[in-house]
C-alpha cells in the first residue's frame, strides 16, 4: 500500500556538507568522521559523543556546526539545533533551521526560513514546499493544543492483518485514521479535492487536540486495499504529541494529555527522528555477546515485521540465497531472521522481506540503515510513546494471546475491480518510489523478555 507522502518525500535532502579542510588538526578530523559515520548508521548517541568533541576545538567550523545540529535535531533538540547554526547561510543549513523551527512549534520563523530556501533554484524539497504554506498560514497558532480529559480509550477496529487504525473526528465528522510513522506530518485525504490546512481532531469524545498541521493527498488507494474508508494518516508529528499507547493484540488506542508512568514490566527504547520526522530505532541482530547493531526505520503503514536490505541479511548472518519468493509479491522474496533483539526483548524468527525499497529511502535521508520495521513486528507489544517521542515503551503480551494469529507469510488477495480501470487478477505493482510495501504478515514471535529496563 503506498503513501503519495513517503519518508522520501517528506525528509528530502538538499545534499551532504562539504567535506572538511585538509588543515584540520588530526584529533578533530578523527571525532568529525567518527561523528559522520556514527550519523549515518544511526547511532545518535556516539554521534552526539564524538560531535562535541569535535565543536570543542573547531567551534567555528560550519562543517562540523553544521552535523553537530543535524544530530540535535533527531535528538529533537530544536534549541540547540538552531543555535549551532547561528551565522551559517547555506542551503543545508536552512533546511535544518526550518526543520527544527517548525518541530518546535515556532510557526513564523519555520515559515520565514522554509520560504527562503524553496525559493533557491538550486534547492528541490517537496516537503519544505507544503510545510512552508502550513506555517505561514498557520502564524498564531499553538499547534497540538489538548483540552478536554486526562486520557481518552478508542476501540480499534481490525481492518487488515495489523494495519494500526484508529477512530477518530476530524472537524467534528467521524473518520478512520491509519497510524502511518512511514510519513512525517499528518495527512488528510483529498480524493474530493483539499489543499494543505489545519485541522481539529478529537479522541474518543474526551480528548480534542487543536490546531493539528496536514497535508493533503488523495488516500482512496489506501482505503481499497484496507477495505476500509481512510481519512486521515496519523504521522510522526502528530503521534509524537499524543503521549499514545497503541494495543493492537488489546485493541485500544490510547490518547493522553500528560505523560504516563513507566509500566511495571517494560523495556525502554530510545527513539530518534531522522531529519525530525523518520523515526529511527537501535536494536541487533542475534544474540549477546555476539549481536550485531541494526538501525531500522519505522513505518506502521507496512504490515510486514521487517523489511531488510542486503546488508541488513548479511548482517544478521542470513544469506540472500536462502530466501524464497513469495507468489504476487513482484521481486520480493521472504525470510526468517534467527535474532532481533529490541532494548531486553529477544525475538527469535521473525518473519521478514527482501526487496522493499530501502535504498531509495537512505538516499533521501542520507543515512545507512539496515532496514524497515512494519506494525506486524510491533503487534504483539504494548507500546507507548513518552517525552514527546523521545522514548518507547515495549510490554510483552502473553504469549497465548498472540499464538491464535500466526500465519504464513503471504500476499494480500487481489483488490476488486472498481471500474478504474485495474485489472483484479493482476500481479500487484512495485509500490512508488520511497514507499514501503504493503502486505499482511504474522505477529513477531513471542519475545523473550531479558529482564526490564526502566
Amino acid at each position: 500500500m503506498m503513501l503519495g507522502v513517503s519518508l522520501a518525500f517528506a525528509m528530502a535532502s538538499c545534499g551532504p556538507a562539504l567535506p572538511p579542510e585538509a588543515s584540520w588538526p588530526p584529533a578533530a578530523k578523527r571525532w568529525f568522521d567518527r561523528a559522520e559515520q556514527s550519523y549515518r548508521t544511526g547511532d545518535m548517541e556516539d554521534a552526539e559523543t564524538a560531535a562535541d568533541n569535535a565543536l570543542r576545538m573547531l567551534p567555528d567550523e560550519p562543517d562540523v556546526r553544521l552535523l553537530a545540529s543535524r544530530i540535535a535535531l533527531a535528538r529533537l533538540d530544536y534549541d540547540r539545533s538552531v543555535q549551532l547554526l547561528v551565522g551559517v547561510e547555506t542551503p543545508e543549513a536552512g533546511a535544518v533551521r526550518g526543520r527544527a523551527y517548525w518541530y518546535d512549534g515556532k510557526l513564523e520563523q519555520a515559515a520565514d526560513e522554509l520560504e527562503r530556501l524553496v525559493l533557491n533554484p538550486e534547492v528541490r524539497d517537496p516537503w519544505a514546499t507544503e510545510v512552508a504554506k502550513l506555517a505561514r498560514r498557520g502564524v498564531g497558532r499553538t499547534p497540538f493544543r489538548m483540552s478536554g480529559g486526562l486520557l481518552a480509550v478508542s476501540e480499534m477496529p481490525r481492518v487488515a492483518a495489523t494495519a494500526l487504525v484508529v477512530p477518530l473526528e476530524v472537524n467534528g465528522e467521524p473518520a478512520l485514521g491509519l497510524i502511518a510513522t512511514g510519513t512525517a506530518e499528518a495527512v488528510v485525504d483529498s480524493s474530493s479535492g483539499g489543499e494543505p490546512t489545519w485541522l481539529s481532531l478529537r479522541f474518543g469524545e474526551r480528548v480534542e487536540v487543536k490546531d493539528v498541521p496536514a497535508l493533503a493527498k488523495d488516500l482512496s488507494g489506501i482505503s481499497r486495499q484496507l477495505n476500509a474508508p481512510i481519512k486521515m494518516l496519523i504521522g510522526v508529528n502528530l503521534l509524537r504529541h499524543l503521549h499514545p499507547t497503541f494495543d493492537f493484540t488489546g485493541g485500544q488506542f490510547v490518547v493522553r494529555t500528560f505523560e504516563p508512568p513507566p509500566p511495571p514490566e517494560a523495556t525502554t527504547l530510545r527513539v530518534s527522528y531522522l531529519r525530525g520526522g523518520g523515526m529511527l530505532l537501535r536494536g541487533a541482530f542475534g544474540s549477546e555477546p555476539t549481536s550485531k547493531p541494526a538501525s531500522l526505520l519505522v513505518d506502521t503503514s507496512m504490515t510486514f515485521p521487517l523489511a531488510l536490505d542486503d546488508g541488513g541479511w548479511k548482517k544478521a548472518g542470513v544469506g540472500l540465497e536462502t530466501l524464497r519468493t513469495v507468489p504476487n509479491l513482484g521481486n520480493m522474496r521472504a525470510g526468517m531472521l534467527p535474532v532481533l533483539r529490541l532494548g531486553a526483548f529477544e525475538l527469535p524468527d521473525v518473519p521478514g522481506v527482501y526487496g522493499a525499497p530501502v535504498e531509495e529511502l537512505e538516499k533521501g535521508l542520507d543515512v545507512d540503515i539496515d532496514g524497515l520495521v512494519g506494525s506486524g513486528l510491533l503487534a504483539p507489544f504494548r507500546v507507548t510513546m513518552v517525552d514527546g517521542g523521545r522514548t518507547m515503551w515495549l510490554e510483552d503480551i502473553p504469549r497465548e494471546a498472540i499464538a491464535a494469529q500466526r500465519r504464513p507469510l503471504r500476499a494480500p488477495p487481489p483488490a476488486p475491480e472498481d471500474g478504474d480501470g485495474e485489472d483484479p487478477e493482476a500481479t500487484p505493482e512495485a509500490p512508488p518510489e520511497g514507499a514501503a510495501p504493503k502486505a499482511p504478515a504474522p505477529k513477531a514471535p513471542a519475545p523473550k523478555a531479558g529482564g526490564a529496563k526502566k
